[in-house]
């Protein structure tokens, strides 16, 4: 069965997904999904929502995504050497350099992602998940092509793995020349009437084969021949990621959906309050049929002429609906704020006692609400997302090749910065309650320094490796402190001492004497 048959047979099961990803997207970005299969090469008019609430809700929370999941100062993964697999303990000594080692391999993964565009797809993508709550993202050598939910179609299995995916895109016939006979070109059928003759459909055909994908492009059902690829399971450069996943489907559902009803009421509302407000601002004035004031001569006056009439002859019609806007514009805010809280677009209480930590708190709050879907970014993106690129940075030579049996890459972003997250704020609250009820000194007492230390930069996800002296060496530093300070006491001991200068024993009796008769002649009287 051919590329395209495939295509057409699996788009049936992803039509009412496509139809409510199209709805979706006109309340938000109306440009993430065009229409059905749509392949125009210049711009299309799209219809502008009334409102700008979607738009802001989606672009924040895809940026929040991004920075939650790739996070531009510290890394989003740490290889750690797993014990339990050797059999015995490493001295201190290998481990850390095997820390060091690894630190290095991590540098070199992050910045390999910094001079990419990879953020740049990573958020083009999210922006879709938010909205369709789907897309497909496939890694190759080039960087990362993100297909939107009309451009590919996917099978999955009871357990939702995937089993196939077929992908549809446009390209210039003069890309494939040297790929395709001749005559399969000249031969091509005719397409609908948004096809040019310089372009053709491509379909890439990816199936699932025991342990591993192969894939290969077909046009017009005929194989390229430089398309074939395959891969293992674990480094599949072909991604497809859901927003929300349902038993039984093989696509998402995306947060847009989920608050679809809001957005269509507050777009309703938007839209009769822009519509009746220009209608309140048009300004007529009428004139009665029996006043001698003519229209011609009230329509050519200027301002501050003086003109002949009586003003109970002349009116202005008004519109008389302020009531009813005012609840409409009540009910626009009420939504207005739902879903802001919805998208996590943080509203801050406006007085002037807001503090920078309630700020903080309330942001916490916010992030907290989609744990779930760290956890299924974590797992659908993140995981396959790295095992590619260390794969790709071994095969390159940038890296050294890492023993998957020894060594395991962890996500520590995401769900796991959440996590550590929490932990910073209740290990901040029970030191602070500590030194509130028990004094200052307690801390000193009670609490373990560099164990506080430790599970802060953890918190953090600082590596405290040569950053942070141990226990031991402050204690070691502290006594050779000690001891040159002793030393240095004891130097100057010295130096005093040889200041001074000897004295003989047998000039102790002279000088006593002449001592005893300068004190005698001072007593003496003056001689009258």
């Amino acid at each position: 069965m051919s590329a395209r048959t495939r295509y057409d047979y699996l788009a049936s099961d992803r039509s009412q997904f496509l139809e409510e990803a199209r709805q979706a997207s006109e309340l938000t970005l109306p440009y993430l999904v065009r229409g059905h299969e749509e392949h125009m090469s210049g711009m299309k008019q799209l219809k502008t929502p009334y409102q700008s609430v979607g738009a802001k809700g989606a672009v924040t929370l895809a940026s929040k995504l991004m920075l939650a999941l790739l996070p531009v100062q510290t890394s989003f993964f740490k290889l750690q050497l797993d014990e339990s697999q050797l059999g015995q303990e490493f001295p201190p000594e290998m481990k850390t350099e095997l820390d060091l080692s690894f630190a290095k391999v991590e540098r070199i993964i992050l910045d390999s992602i910094s001079a990419s565009d990879d953020r740049v797809a990573v958020h083009q993508a999210l922006l879709h998940l938010v909205v369709t709550g789907n897309a497909l993202v496939y890694m190759s050598k080039f960087g990362i092509k993100v297909y939107p939910l009309n451009r590919y179609v996917v099978e999955r299995d009871g357990n939702g793995q995937v089993i196939e995916i077929v992908t549809k895109e446009r390209i210039a016939k003069q890309l494939i020349e040297n790929q395709l006979p001749k005559e399969v070109l000249d031969n091509a059928p005719v397409g609908d009437e948004n096809s040019y003759d310089d372009d053709v459909d491509v379909y890439t055909h990816i199936k699932r084969d025991n342990n591993r994908f192969v894939w290969h492009q077909e046009v017009h059902e005929t194989v390229l021949k430089d398309s074939k690829g395959k891969s293992p399971l674990d480094i599949n450069p072909w991604i497809p990621l859901r927003f929300n996943t349902v038993d039984g489907e093989g696509y998402g559902r995306g947060r847009v959906g989920q608050f679809i009803g809001d957005l269509k009421s507050l777009e309703g509302l938007s839209k009769a309050l822009v519509e009746g407000s220009a209608a309140a601002a048009k300004v007529v004035f009428t004139v009665s049929p029996s006043s001698t004031t003519k229209p011609s001569t009230l329509a050519q006056a200027g301002n501050g002429a003086i003109i002949q009439g009586r003003p109970e002859d002349v009116g202005v019609i008004q519109v008389g609906k302020t009531a009813d806007f005012k609840t409409a514009y009540e009910m626009a805010g009420t939504l207005e704020r739902r879903l802001s809280d919805a998208f996590l677009i943080l509203n801050i209480r406006q007085s002037e006692r807001t503090t920078a930590e309630e700020v903080r708190m309330t942001q916490f709050e916010l992030e907290s609400q989609l744990g779930g879907l760290f956890s299924l970014l974590t797992v659908d993106f993140l995981v396959p997302y790295l095992n590619r690129k260390l794969a790709d940075a071994q095969k390159k030579g940038e890296i050294p090749k890492i023993p998957k049996n020894i060594v395991k890459p962890t996500i520590v972003a995401g769900i796991n910065a959440l996590g550590r997250g929490q932990d910073r704020e209740s290990l901040g609250q029970f030191l602070t309650i500590l030194a509130q009820t028990l004094g200052p000194e307690a801390i000193n007492t009670f609490i373990n320094t560099d164990e506080v230390i430790k599970r802060l930069a953890a918190a953090q996800g600082i590596d405290v490796l040569n950053l942070v002296r141990s226990m031991q060496e402050v204690q070691q530093e502290a006594a050779a402190a000690q001891q040159q300070q002793m030393a240095m006491q004891q130097q100057q001991m010295n130096i005093d001492a040889m200041k001074t200068p000897a004295m003989d024993p047998s000039k102790n009796g002279e000088l006593a004497a002449q001592e005893a008769a300068m004190q005698e002649q001072q007593q003496q009287p003056p001689i009258q």
